[in-house]
């Protein structure tokens, strides 16, 4: 079953909407799926701008749904890079100007991929954005570690990874987290008017100076490996499997659709919840 959907805005943007509904959980299909995408649209002459957006209330990009973990290690990239991983790069590397536009929670490994979008917008009323993993006793794997430091400084990526908070698109905008928090009401006018602009110069310049920005802010490859293999091992590690019973317990008592919406405040003491 098809999770993305691809709709022509005009001659040179196209708009990729996610749906996996209740909570956009990401699978090894969905990177699948999302790599053929990001493939077909890079051989796109005429594209030139791309839109991410959600077909789900309440979500964007998710985190990975744990019984994917297993195949999600396993998959292999184009010889180097390990699947989960290699969905990023190319997502920052594409021929293409990549735009979030994000209604809904963005955690864990969805927040990785949208930290490898070009710009990302965020509806003020709507969009959360999270790194849970360290409530898990996991670590982050598809090189959120790495952006995360670019965009918003050693201190304030640190904050984030280490606490497993969620935050709202104003103090995510206030980090760097997202180029700007919108307005829900705004967001879709103000994302599609972004792209038609960026759309309307030429393809070449446009694709160049991503090109050149890409070469002072992108992490090194063998940094992103660094961090994928200390994820894999992090699954082994001596906290996993109490947080995950903890975090049972907990969804026993709470509900999963509770959990799922309110997940940073829940992770800080699973054990304790009442």
């Amino acid at each position: 079953m098809k999770q993305f959907t691809v709709d022509a805005v005009t001659s040179n943007v196209r708009r990729v909407t996610f749906t996996s509904p209740p909570f956009n959980l990401i699978g090894a299909d969905t990177l699948a799926e999302l790599s053929g995408i990001v493939d077909r649209l890079s051989g796109d002459e005429q594209v030139s701008v791309v839109i991410f957006d959600s077909g789900t209330p309440g979500f964007f990009l998710n985190h990975v749904d744990s019984n994917q973990i297993p195949a999600i290690a396993d998959m292999a990239g184009n010889g180097f890079l390990p699947g989960f991983v290699e969905v990023g790069v190319r997502l920052a590397a594409a021929p293409f100007v990549s735009i979030a536009s994000i209604r809904g929670r963005t955690r864990g490994g969805g927040a990785e991929y949208t930290a490898a979008f070009d710009l990302r917008y965020a509806s003020r009323e709507r969009a959360v954005l999270g790194q849970p993993e360290v409530g898990f006793g996991l670590v982050p794997g598809a090189g959120g570690t790495e952006r995360l430091a670019h965009l918003l400084g050693r201190d304030r990526a640190l904050e984030v990874l280490l606490t497993g908070q969620d935050y709202d698109a104003d103090r995510a905008a206030e980090y760097g987290w997202v180029t700007r928090a919108i307005p829900d009401a705004e967001l879709d006018d103000f994302v599609n008017a972004v792209a038609r602009r960026i759309a309307g110069f030429g393809k070449q310049a446009v694709t160049a100076i991503k090109t050149q920005v890409n070469r002072s802010t992108l992490p090194p490859e063998e940094d992103l490996l660094a961090s994928f293999a200390e994820s894999v091992r992090s699954t082994t590690g001596p906290d996993v499997a109490a947080r995950g019973q903890a975090l049972g317990e907990l969804i026993a008592r709470i509900g999963i659709d509770d959990l799922e919406r309110n997940l940073g405040h829940h992770l800080g003491a699973p054990a304790e919840q009442p």
